[in-house]
């Protein structure tokens, strides 16, 4: 039976953004089918209990966090640049409809690329077209999407489970009954899945 890694993320994260350069492989290596899950990680962590500020809210802490992110981008050799702004919740929603027509990877990985890789805004609504545009969407069908009732009551009812399993953060990966959370993480990933 193949294994699935559930890879809940959110575009507002740097560290999301590096996992997801790797996780695709790594799924293929291992013979494992990656499932892509948007979640909100202000909201995932006041479910968790954790009320404490954010990052960008702890001047010694974003210290090390940017060079970390300068160290891991220069490891995976990509460009990471600080996106416009965080509004990151249409392209979240916009993964599920990636999803209903089977191009989530596509997107993800283009998505990523240009809100971590090249610092788009993600509330330029042009630019999600164009991401969908690029990844064999309809652009009209994906926005529709997102602006819908439906489209949110889903992106809501994928974050309440998200958060009932237990996704305090992101990047988390669950495979069986384990659980890795972060892009320091996919070694500890790998050797779970290959013994």
């Amino acid at each position: 039976m193949t294994r699935t890694i559930d890879f809940y993320f959110d575009f507002i994260s740097p560290f999301s953004y590096l996992a997801q350069l790797k996780l695709p492989a790594l799924a293929r290596r291992t013979e494992c089918e990656l499932d892509f899950w948007p979640i909100d990680i202000p909201e995932a962590k006041i479910a968790a209990g954790n009320y404490g500020p954010s990052n960008r809210e702890v001047p010694p802490k974003i210290k090390v966090m940017m060079a970390d992110l300068e160290r891991w981008a220069a490891k995976y050799e990509v460009r990471l640049r600080f996106p416009a702004s965080f509004a990151c919740a249409d392209w979240n929603c916009a993964t599920l409809y990636a999803r209903e027509q089977g191009n989530a990877e596509l997107f993800v990985a283009a998505a990523f690329h240009r809100i971590w890789g090249l610092g788009i805004d993600p509330r330029d609504r042009d630019e999600l077209r164009a991401c969908a545009v690029e990844t064999g969407l309809d652009p009209d069908a994906a926005i529709a999407f997102v602006e819908s009732s439906l489209g949110q009551n889903e992106y809501r009812k994928v974050r309440s489970m998200a958060y009932q399993r237990g996704v305090f953060g992101a990047p988390m990966m669950f495979v069986d009954d384990q659980i890795f959370w972060g892009n320091d993480r996919l070694d500890f990933l790998e050797n779970y899945l290959i013994k």
